[in-house]
This record gives C-alpha cells, structure tokens and sequence, in this order.
C-alpha cells in the first residue's frame, strides 16, 4: 500500500492543529466558568475537567498518591487520568505526545516554521553551548524529582492536596495568563521570539515534561532504524530532523528528543526513483513513503 508523499505529515499537522483548538476551548471555557464566580450576573458554564492538564506538577505529585495510598485524590482527578495516559503514550510511541499532541510543541513547531519561512533558515546554537543549554529542562526535572519523589510523603501530599492554595491551583494558573505582570509578558515574549529563531526552543532546552517523557520513551519498542547497506549519504535525514538528531551516524535512534509514532518499527533508506529529499519506509508492512519530518 502507497501513501501519498507527505501525507502522514498533514495527518500529524490536522491532529496537532485538533488538539490546540480543543486546549483553547477548554481554556476559554474554564475562564468562563471563573469569571461566573467573580461576576455573578455572568451566565454558569460549566469547568471542564480538562483544564486539570494545565497542573502537571499536581498529576505527579497525584501519581505518586495514587501508588503510595491507592487513592485518587478528589480535587484534580483527571490529571492524574492524563498523567497516566500521556506517559502510556511515550512508552508506546517514543515522543509522540510531544509531536502529536502536545499544544505548547504545536506552537513552538509552527513558531520555528514561520521563523524559516520569513527569514530563509533557523539558526542552530553551536554543540557544546547546545548540550548544555539541554541540560537545564533535565535540572529542573531534577528538583521536581527530589521534591516530589523522594522528600515528600504521602501525609505531607494529602496535607498539600487540602490546602486552601491546591484548591485553586487550576485558577491560579489562569490567572497566571489574563493577569501577567511585566516580567511574565516579556520572558513569554522572549521565548516566543527564540521559538522563531531556534527549532522548538522551549521543548529542547527548558520543558522538564518532555525531559521525563524523553526518559520514559527510551523504553518504547519503536524505533527509527537506519538501514546502512541502502544509505547513501546524503544527509538529507540529519537536515529534516527537528530534533536536531545526527540520523545518518545512528543505526537506531535511541535518543530521548526523538519522535516515532508513524509507522511501528521502521527503517529509512533512500528512494531510488526520487534521489532528492524522499525517503521509503521499510517496516514490518512493506515500504511506503516517508514524510518530512
């Protein structure tokens, strides 16, 4: 069976696009359901449940709850529901929350891919500068670990879970957006402008979400393997990689920025009949063409 070439990528481009509409209503929603509080006249609409993925911090802490005790905690539940699918995802399919899925991915991808439209390229930061700048989302995943894993118990979580700050957690949070101060504006500015510049700059360098779904992903059974007898060289993998991986050095990338999700386990080799920037697929059900990524 033959796909058209690039067709799976518009498939992945309508699912992300899917997703962040379905995030922005549920956003828009949750600050209807806050203002009918502050404003009583405002019609009642009621809180998505949704919104609980905005408080990833609380789903790991209701995760370690939800092991230690046995119990849901009552106040957030579904980002503990979320927190376990997400994670079931990553260790199916590598990263293909953060590709597929993933709202703040989608908006960093189509910042860098306006950012190379408008200005011809992307600008790659030098190795070493770039593994260190990497190392940041890891140290702050770090701190989320020790805090949440290791120093906290289940009597301080459940005592967390009633505090009077927990139970508005998910409002704060909104408030954190409609009501930034200055610093907030111009660091979010920053970021935006850097997504523009660099390839998903905020994923790469500072999410620690994506550096523990980049761990747990390392035990996917998916994998993109390159096929050495039929390579040729020519770099085009490496190029079109917005990981930023060296695909062409690699029999199989293990990487924890890697995205797979597409085909299963998958092989890529060149395309005789297409010699320029056209890959085939050769998995476990035939070749078929390979998108962009």
């Amino acid at each position: 069976m033959s796909y058209p070439r690039g067709s799976i990528r518009y498939v992945r481009y309508a699912v992300q696009i899917a997703f962040l509409l379905i995030t922005l209503y549920a956003g828009w929603e949750f600050h209807q359901f806050v203002l009918h509080f502050e404003e009583p006249t405002r019609p009642f609409v009621p809180r998505p449940p949704s919104v609980d993925a905005y408080l990833p911090i609380g789903a790991l802490m209701a995760f370690k709850y939800f092991v230690m005790t046995g119990t849901v905690e009552p106040i957030h539940p579904s980002g503990l529901i979320m927190f376990i699918a997400i994670v079931g995802v990553s260790l199916l399919l590598k990263k293909g929350f953060c590709g597929w899925i993933c709202p703040v991915g989608t908006a960093s991808q189509f910042a860098w891919m306006a950012g190379e439209k408008v200005l011809g390229r992307n600008f790659r930061i030098e190795q070493y500068t770039d593994i260190g700048l990497r190392s940041i989302k890891y140290v702050i995943l770090s701190a989320f670990f020790w805090v949440i894993v290791v120093a906290m118990g289940s009597t301080m979580i459940s005592m967390f879970f009633m505090s009077d700050y927990y139970l508005v957690a998910d409002v704060k949070m909104l408030k954190f957006f409609t009501e930034m101060t200055s610093l907030t504006l111009w660091v979010l500015v920053g970021l935006v402008v850097l997504s523009v510049l660099y390839k998903n700059f905020w994923c790469r360098y500072l999410c620690p979400y994506g550096a523990l779904l980049g761990i747990i992903s390392r035990w996917s059974p998916l994998k993109i393997r390159r096929n050495e007898e039929k390579c040729i060289h020519c770099h085009a993998c490496t190029e079109a990689c917005p990981a930023l991986i060296d695909v062409e050095k690699k029999d199989v990338v293990k990487s924890g920025d890697g995205q797979v999700g597409r085909y299963g386990n998958t092989q890529l080799v060149r395309d005789p009949q297409h010699p320029r920037g056209h890959f085939i697929v050769a998995g476990e059900n035939g070749r078929r063409p390979a998108p962009a990524c």
